[in-house]
């Protein structure tokens, strides 16, 4: 296996551990989905909470989102064409 391999495969581990942690110790805001909620504004508010009005912003941040997910996903699928 070459260095970039050994590489990858340490991040993917140290990924796993911090998530691990995150996912055991229950508390809020601390798993990497709870951060790509709140970084891109599509967490979900609790219940009695006000419902807060989509910015320009907000919006420019989901379609970053998606279309980096979309792009990504692609990436994969084909091989790397896109």
């Amino acid at each position: 296996m070459s260095a970039w391999t050994w590489a990858w495969l340490a991040w993917f581990a140290w990924f796993a551990v911090v998530e691990g942690m995150a996912l055991f110790n229950s508390r809020p805001g601390d798993t990497l989905s709870e951060h790509v909620w709140a970084w891109f504004g599509t967490q979900r508010r609790r219940p009695g909470e006000p419902e807060r009005p989509r910015s320009g912003w907000t919006q420019l941040r989901r379609f970053l989102l998606i279309a980096f997910m979309a792009w990504l996903s692609a990436h994969f699928i084909t091989g790397g064409w896109v």
